[in-house]
């Protein structure tokens, strides 16, 4: 029965968002301030799910200026805990196929979103020069999964070096955040699903890398995110046990 209410609450409340939130955008379509209204419209659905969400972003988050953000992509659940740490000016990247998803593609597009094709590799280089365009041109930050697909309980994968090159020849940082382990602890009919932390780090230089050297800028950033997730997910076993 919680399964249902759930579902019907946020069938309803996603009906919502994209009727009126593709009206709203309709005003100043593709304004990448719309991201991160309606990331964050989405991400208060945590508590609809039960999940006790802790927030830890820097209070100079803001004040970074372009940058582009790299996230542990576990699954759909990234949705309603991830969002809740979309900056000002943030646009994401995702694949051109979304567009055609009824309502969502629509509204992922008319927020500013960035499209690329993951199907052709030559399309897809060239979408790391329309990104670095896009940072340059219009002073946005880029939020980008370096693991290219949702980890489902693999733990964290192996970096794709798309966003590590768009950092550099942009020149601008790149900001991990991290979110603890969901995979397999959200169960839709359980009234109470726990702890999920939610953590930005702080900025990592990128100026002192070139393109020969953005795989070591990758596996050090994919290090970094790896022991953070892995205290961030002993710190959750603790929380849980407590309460």
């Amino acid at each position: 029965m919680l399964t249902i209410i759930r579902g019907i609450i946020v069938v309803l409340f996603t009906i919502l968002v994209f009727i009126f939130g593709g009206i709203y955008c309709l005003f100043s379509p593709r304004d990448p301030r719309h991201v991160m209204t309606f990331g964050r419209a989405f991400g208060k659905l945590h508590t609809i799910f039960g999940i006790k969400l802790i927030e830890r972003i820097p209070e100079e988050a803001s004040k970074v200026g372009p940058s582009i953000y790299i996230g542990n992509h576990q699954n759909n659940f990234d949705m309603i805990t991830m969002s809740n740490a979309v900056q000002p000016r943030t646009v994401t990247v995702g694949k051109k196929s979304l567009v055609f998803i009824p309502f969502f593609g629509q509204l992922y597009w008319v927020t500013g979103n960035i499209l690329i094709d993951r199907q052709n590799r030559t399309k897809a280089h060239g979408t790391i020069s329309q990104v670095v365009e896009q940072i340059k041109k219009n002073r946005v930050s880029v939020w980008m999964f370096p693991e290219g697909t949702r980890s489902r309980g693999r733990g964290l994968m192996p970096f794709k070096t798309g966003a590590f090159h768009a950092a550099i020849a942009a020149g601008v940082p790149i900001v991990p955040v991290c979110v603890s382990t969901t995979h397999g602890k959200i169960k839709l009919n359980r009234w109470n699903n726990g702890t999920v932390i939610v953590e930005m780090l702080p900025p990592i230089d990128t100026t002192k890398y070139t393109k020969e050297r953005v795989r070591e800028l990758a596996e050090h950033c994919h290090q970094v995110m790896l022991a953070k997730i892995a205290e961030l997910d002993k710190e959750v076993d603790e929380l849980n046990k407590r309460s």
